[in-house]
């Protein structure tokens, strides 16, 4: 099976805001490999399931907010008996990128991002793929304040494309594993860190 999750903050208030593109990623993919198939609650989350690829593929949306999704993915993990390493994709914001660029690893550090850390805590490790999609840095502005903002109308135009092509990434990534998806999505994704 393969379990792919948006991290994101719960609640009209956070709706497309930049810390929740990894939501807006997962209602794309719903739309895309899982129409029709009907939302769940489970482990704490917003939870679809489907078949793709030959296998089951679930769609997990974490409801405890950002800074403890760890649990919710565990949970998820633990009951399906599923192997981090092969069988889990976390798409999170991430203000190293630029918007409208998109980086898939197999691994890495949290990168200060606190979704990330709180998933770290529950496995003990880093050695699970994720999705980062770029939102710029916030300069002047307050972190949180500018993570929990939304996007500018230059920023949008900039990420649309990249939140599209995300959702192909994580297709690819659920039909090719994360060695070739990496290979075919991060020179489309033009996904060159500023640091």
């Amino acid at each position: 099976m393969k379990l792919i999750v948006g991290l994101g903050n719960p609640g009209s208030k956070y709706d497309r805001s930049r810390h929740n593109v990894g939501f807006d990623v997962i209602d794309r993919l719903a739309n895309k490999i899982a129409m029709g198939e009907p939302a769940t609650t489970k482990f704490d989350s917003v939870l679809i399931e489907t078949r793709y690829n030959g296998e089951k593929t679930l769609l997990m949306k974490p409801q405890r907010f950002m800074n403890r999704s760890g649990s919710s993915i565990k949970q998820a993990i633990t009951f399906y008996k599923a192997e981090p390493e092969t069988d889990l994709l976390v798409i999170v914001d991430d203000i190293h990128l630029p918007c409208g660029t998109y980086r898939l690893r197999s691994a890495g550090s949290d990168g200060g991002h606190n979704g990330l850390s709180d998933i770290v805590n529950h496995f003990g490790d880093c050695d699970w793929s994720r999705l980062r999609i770029g939102v710029d840095e916030p300069g002047l502005i307050p972190q949180a304040d500018y993570v929990l903002g939304r996007f500018t109308t230059e920023q949008l135009e900039q990420v649309e494309p990249a939140i599209e092509g995300a959702m192909h990434a994580a297709i690819t990534w659920v039909e090719c594993g994360i060695d070739e998806a990496m290979n075919k999505c991060n020179e489309s994704g033009k996904s060159e860190s500023r640091n």
